[in-house]
């Protein structure tokens, strides 16, 4: 008779339950894992096998037997070490060394071969699939406790080792349920403050209301400017994320492996600034399974681009879909996977290679066709989807010279006030901020009156706008109207918006 006994796998950005069945015959020995599973989980039979040896049990290679496990359903590619410790004990509980009850417990862990139960990435989603299927317990390593912990109605008990996890589970010692984790929005001191960047109030203020309504900005110039340590103070503008957010955007940083031990939850909005070598994959998300990019790391935040003219055109193109539409679709021929991609892109590039063009106190020593491949690196759609467009000019000395400026603290005040007008105008829409209004939103919430008619129609003309420049140009002087505290789109508002657009082609 097959023993039953239940784990996880990462699925996409879910998780869903892996029953693990242990059948167990006389025989030759082998010992064989069924079930789609990689050569990772392959590999497991060799530490579970040393493991239970080393618990002082039988192991499976000692005897004559045949002993076989199947991860069901076997149509879900099965990979990495979290079903280590429910082969091990489900082993354990076929050849009848030891006697438990496993129903409603999910067990998760890899084992070393001295027993030690070692962390595993991905814990958060999978104690929420838990909770989703009615499962009342989740068993596993010490370290992934208090991010399982964030999950409410999961009762959640850490173990050092396999032998810990027998002797609770046979009775002869208790371990104990870790308390709720429960979030606490700390300040973000990794912030640099605009109070300590010198001069570029032009600048500040594009920032303001690209972080007030999550708009999309671009900022050019020469290098030193300023322009990284500007998008670098960005987050310092930034509002913590709701609970809500907090836990969206943790489980994807769970999957990832990036939540640290003694923090188990993002509460602050992301900030992703890849190196402009990073690949096409690393970017958006690939591998043979579907994995989530920087665009999804980035999700309810930032995503930087320093240099953005030097990454590969490929990649620069493939984010005409998530500035869009706030979702990336990965398909492969192991599955199709679509993650969330709801980020503030923030672009930073120089004018030309050398950096110089249009500084007027130093020369350019660009050829004229060398700054125009680099101005076409970066396509006229991918600019049709920026709503700021911002120049950064060279600092004079009397800035750099001078007292501080405005502190972000009170930016961010300003800031919270903006979103906390556009939460209202939303409630009970799936969307929070002005930037990610569609076209019968736009329509319902700016009006566009006679005076503004005559302005956008100028502008059309002059810039040459296309349909969505124009909306865009609407959201953001929507942004600027809440900023202001004026429940209407006055003009004054629309020109300053029109400001940001290009004034030349970049």
């Amino acid at each position: 008779m097959a023993i039953a006994i239940h784990a996880a796998q990462v699925v996409g950005l879910d998780a869903q339950p892996i029953l693990v069945e242990v059948d167990l015959t006389s025989g030759l020995h082998i010992f064989t894992i069924v079930g789609l599973a990689d050569k990772e989980v392959q590999e497991s039979r060799e530490r579970i096998s040393a493991a239970i040896k080393n618990l002082g049990a039988v192991a499976p290679h000692q005897k004559s037997q045949r002993v076989i496990v199947n991860l069901a359903p076997a149509n879900i590619k099965k990979e990495g070490p979290a079903f280590d410790l429910a082969i091990a004990l489900g082993y354990l509980l076929a050849s009848g060394q030891v006697a438990f009850d496993p129903s409603g417990i999910i067990f998760l862990g890899e084992l070393g071969l001295d027993g030690a139960l070692r962390p595993v990435s991905g814990v958060l989603p999978m104690a929420m699939t838990a909770r989703a299927h009615g499962f009342n317990t989740l068993i596993l390593p010490r370290g992934n406790g208090v991010e399982a912990a964030l999950i409410e109605n999961v009762a959640v008990k850490e173990a050092r080792t396999l032998a810990e996890v027998v002797e609770h589970l046979t009775g002869r010692k208790n371990l104990p349920t870790l308390p709720r984790t429960v979030p606490v929005a700390a300040s973000n001191a990794n912030a640099l403050d605009f109070k300590d960047i010198k001069g570029q109030e032009y600048a500040k203020r594009a920032l303001e209301i690209a972080a007030a309504g999550g708009h999309n900005i671009l900022c050019w110039g020469p290098p030193g400017s300023g322009k990284t340590i500007l998008a670098r103070a960005l987050p310092s503008l930034l509002p913590s994320l709701s609970f809500e957010e907090a836990l969206e955007v943790s489980k994807i940083y769970s999957i990832a492996g990036l939540l640290k031990q003694t923090l188990p939850f993002v509460a602050h909005a992301p900030f992703r600034s890849p190196h402009h070598t990073a690949s096409h994959a690393a970017i958006i998300g690939g591998g043979t399974l579907p994995r989530p990019g920087e665009v999804t790391l980035a999700h309810r935040g930032v995503l930087f681009l320093d240099e953005f003219a030097e990454f590969d055109r490929r990649v620069i193109e493939s984010l005409r879909q998530p500035t869009e539409e706030r979702t990336v679709t990965i398909t492969r021929t192991q599955g199709t996977e679509t993650f969330p991609a709801h980020f503030m892109l923030v672009a930073a590039m120089n004018p030309c290679p050398c950096g110089n063009a249009g500084n007027p106190s130093k020369d350019c020593t660009c050829t004229p066709g060398a700054i125009l491949r680099y101005k076409k690196k970066i396509s006229g759609p991918i600019l049709d989807r920026i709503d700021l467009h911002v120049e950064v000019p060279a600092i004079a000395y009397e800035k750099l010279s001078g007292g501080d400026g405005e502190p972000s603290s009170a930016i961010r005040d300003r800031v919270a006030r903006a979103r906390e007008i556009q939460r209202e105008r939303f409630s009970g829409l799936p969307i929070t901020v002005n930037a990610e209004m569609n076209l019968a939103q736009l329509k319902q919430f700016i009006s566009v009156t006679d005076d503004l008619i005559e302005t956008l129609k100028a502008a059309h003309e002059r810039y040459q706008l296309s349909a969505r420049s124009y909306h865009r140009v609407l959201k953001l002087a929507r942004t600027i109207a809440d900023l202001a505290g004026s429940a209407v789109v006055a003009k004054d508002h629309l020109l300053e918006a029109l400001n940001y657009r290009p004034k030349q082609e970049l």
